[in-house]
Order: C-alpha cells, then sequence, then structure tokens
C-alpha cells in the first residue's frame, strides 16, 4: 500500500511539473509584442543600417523589399494558421511550391540586395544571415530536445555513432 501511495505521488508530482513548464513555455509566446508591418520594417531597416552603415538612398531602396518581405511572412503565416485550424496537411506538391516560392523569394532578395549594397556591406549582409541562420537552427534543436529526453537519448547515441 506505501509503494502504491509513493508511486501516485511521484506520478502527480511528475504530471504538475510537465505542465509547468509547459504552461511557463506557453505564457513567453504569449508576452511577444505584436508589431505592425511598418513598425517591423522600421525596426529592421534599422538594425541593417547600424549593422551595414547603410546611406539614405540604401535605406529608401530597401525599405519597400522589407515591407513586401513582412507583408509575405503575414499572408503565409495566416495560411498557415488556417490550415492548423482546419487540422489539413499540405500536400507534396503544395509542400514543393510552398519550398519553391520560399527560395525564388530568397533568390530575389539576395539579387536586389546585391543591387542595392557595396561589396563590402554585401559580404558583411551574407555574414549576418549565416550567423541568423545558425542561430534559428540551434534554437529549434533546443526546442526539440527541450522536452522528454526518454526516447531521445537513444536516438542521439545512435547519431554519435554513425559519425564515427
Amino acid at each position: 500500500m506505501k509503494t502504491f501511495a509513493s508511486i501516485l505521488m511521484m506520478a502527480i508530482a511528475v504530471t504538475f511539473t510537465a505542465n509547468a513548464q509547459q504552461n511557463k513555455n506557453q505564457k513567453g509566446l504569449q508576452n511577444r509584442p505584436e508589431f505592425s508591418v511598418e513598425q517591423h520594417t522600421m525596426l529592421a531597416l534599422k538594425r541593417m543600417t547600424l549593422n551595414l552603415d547603410l546611406s539614405e538612398k540604401q535605406q529608401n531602396q530597401i525599405k519597400p523589399l522589407l515591407q513586401a518581405q513582412a507583408n509575405q511572412r503575414i499572408a503565409n503565416m495566416e495560411k498557415m494558421k488556417a490550415a492548423r485550424v482546419n487540422k489539413q496537411k499540405p500536400s507534396a506538391d503544395e509542400l514543393f511550391a510552398m519550398q519553391n516560392q520560399r527560395l525564388d523569394h530568397q533568390i530575389m532578395m539576395k539579387t536586389k540586395m546585391k543591387e542595392v549594397l557595396t561589396k563590402e556591406q554585401f559580404e558583411k549582409f551574407e555574414k549576418l544571415a549565416m550567423v541568423k541562420k545558425m542561430q534559428g537552427k540551434k534554437m529549434m534543436d533546443n526546442r526539440n530536445n527541450s522536452g522528454s529526453n526518454f526516447g531521445n537519448n537513444r536516438g542521439n547515441m545512435q547519431n554519435q555513432q554513425n559519425r564515427k
């Protein structure tokens, strides 16, 4: 009877701990401010100006690009939210089309940025983009690994053995 009671208490404690951590993570996302497209564009432009030492002319050329990018991002997020609400997963063809469109947009942005920026500014822009990409991957890895590690450890050990 004592062992049953102690097991029950452990199960309750684990459940409460897991719920508290999940609620803490959700609260962090909910407290994030919602910026308008103009506000987001202005902040991104100012960050780029500080990092790349943009001239006034370059700022005026880049601002519409950033605004279009923010509008596209919002439209894509709304489309994904609607699909999630309807519990629809995109087909392989739809995924291909979305990825193809995303890559086309990246190529277009890179080409236009190359036209606007000097060679030194563009090299720095590329380095900053790579750093941002790596930080995003690291955050995703941390987010994916922060859950229960009961099943993950075995997979991680197998991956490490395969690398050797």
